[in-house]
C-alpha cells in the first residue's frame, strides 16, 4: 500500500513539475504552442503592433512607429501585424500615410512565412489596409492582394469568422480593411470607423476596437484603453477585442507627434500589465513594441 502511494506521489510531483516546465518553456517565437488549440483567438491576450511596417520618417516623430522590423517582432511575440499597403505598379508598397517606408508587401510576407514555417504552432493575424494614394495600376487592390495569397495559399486563413488557435496555426489570419468582390475573404472590417470606439458586428465576426488616434489628452486616451480591458477581461468572450494604444498629439497645430503619445502610453501599459498579470485582454496594437511589453501581454494568457 505505501509503495502504490509512493508511485502515485511520485507521478503528480513528475507531472507538476512537467507542467510548470511547458508553460514556462514558451519564448516570444513559441508562446502560442502552449495555448489549446480548441481555444478561438477571442480568448488571448495578443501583442500586436500598429503601423507594424513604419520605421522611417521625413521629420523626427511624425511617422515612425516601430523600432523592430517585422521579423525582430514576431521574434518578440508580436502576433498582430497592421500592414498598411500603397497600391502602385499592381504591387503594394509599405506605407505610412505618404511616407514609404523602404519595404514591400513581399518583403513582409517574406518574414511572416519564414517565421511560421520555423514555428508552426504559431499564427499571425495580418490586418491589411489601403494607404494613400494609388498609382499605374491595371488591376484592383483586391486583385493584386489575390496574386499575393496565389504564391503561397496554404499559408493563409481567409475565413469570415474568426478561427480557432488549431485552424489558424501556421498560417496568416487576415482581417480586411479593403473591400472585395469576391467573398469571404478574410474577417471582414470594411465598417472600420474613424478615430473612436466602435464595434463591428457582420454577421460571421464580432469585433470591439478602440482606435482613438487623435489624442489632445494622453490620460483621456488612456481611459479608453483601460475600459476596454476591463470588458475584455470579464464580458463577450465571442468578441475579438483590439485595443490601440497608439496616437499622435499635433503640435503647433502642424505637426503630429507620435512619441508625445507613445512615450506616455508605454510605460502605461508596463504598469498595468504588472499588475494585471491573469486574464483574457484581447489584442493590444502599440507603437514601439519590444520583448518586456510583448512579455508581460503573454504571460497573462498563462498566470
Amino acid at each position: 500500500m505505501f509503495k502504490k502511494v509512493l508511485v502515485m506521489l511520485t507521478t503528480m510531483v513528475v507531472m507538476l513539475s512537467l507542467t510548470t516546465f511547458d508553460i514556462g518553456a514558451y519564448t516570444g517565437s513559441n508562446w502560442m504552442g502552449t495555448i489549446d488549440g480548441s481555444k478561438s483567438l477571442t480568448q488571448l491576450s495578443i501583442p500586436g503592433t500598429h503601423d507594424s511596417g513604419a520605421r522611417y520618417e521625413p521629420v523626427s516623430g511624425t511617422a515612425k512607429c516601430q523600432d523592430l522590423t517585422i521579423a525582430e517582432q514576431l521574434a518578440a511575440g508580436v502576433r498582430y501585424l497592421d500592414i498598411r499597403c500603397r497600391h502602385i505598379d499592381d504591387t503594394f508598397a509599405i506605407h505610412h500615410g505618404l511616407v514609404f517606408q523602404h519595404i514591400y508587401f513581399d518583403d513582409v510576407l517574406d518574414d511572416c512565412i519564414g517565421f511560421l514555417n520555423s514555428n508552426p504552432s504559431e499564427c499571425i493575424i495580418m490586418c491589411i489596409k489601403e494607404e494613400h494614394t494609388p498609382s499605374n495600376n491595371t488591376r484592383s487592390f483586391e486583385q493584386t492582394f489575390d496574386s499575393y495569397v496565389a504564391q503561397n495559399p496554404d499559408k493563409w486563413c481567409l475565413t469570415a469568422t474568426i478561427p480557432t488557435l488549431g485552424q489558424a496555426r501556421g498560417k496568416i489570419v487576415l482581417l480586411r480593411r479593403f473591400n472585395a468582390v469576391t467573398v469571404p475573404k478574410g474577417i471582414d472590417a470594411t465598417s472600420w470607423a474613424d478615430n473612436t470606439v466602435f464595434t463591428i458586428d457582420n454577421g460571421f465576426a464580432k469585433l470591439k476596437i478602440q482606435d482613438k488616434y487623435v489624442v489632445p489628452d494622453n490620460n483621456a486616451k488612456w481611459t479608453l484603453i483601460q475600459n476596454l480591458y476591463t470588458e475584455a477581461k470579464s464580458q463577450n468572450f465571442d468578441r475579438l477585442y483590439i485595443n490601440f494604444s497608439s496616437g499622435y498629439k499635433m503640435l503647433y497645430g502642424i505637426l503630429p507627434s507620435i512619441t508625445t503619445v507613445s512615450n506616455f502610453m508605454n510605460p502605461k501599459l508596463v504598469t498595468y500589465f504588472t499588475s494585471n498579470t491573469s486574464g483574457r485582454y484581447g489584442i493590444t496594437a502599440m507603437d514601439f513594441a519590444d520583448t518586456g511589453k510583448c512579455s508581460l501581454i503573454i504571460n497573462t494568457n498563462f498566470n
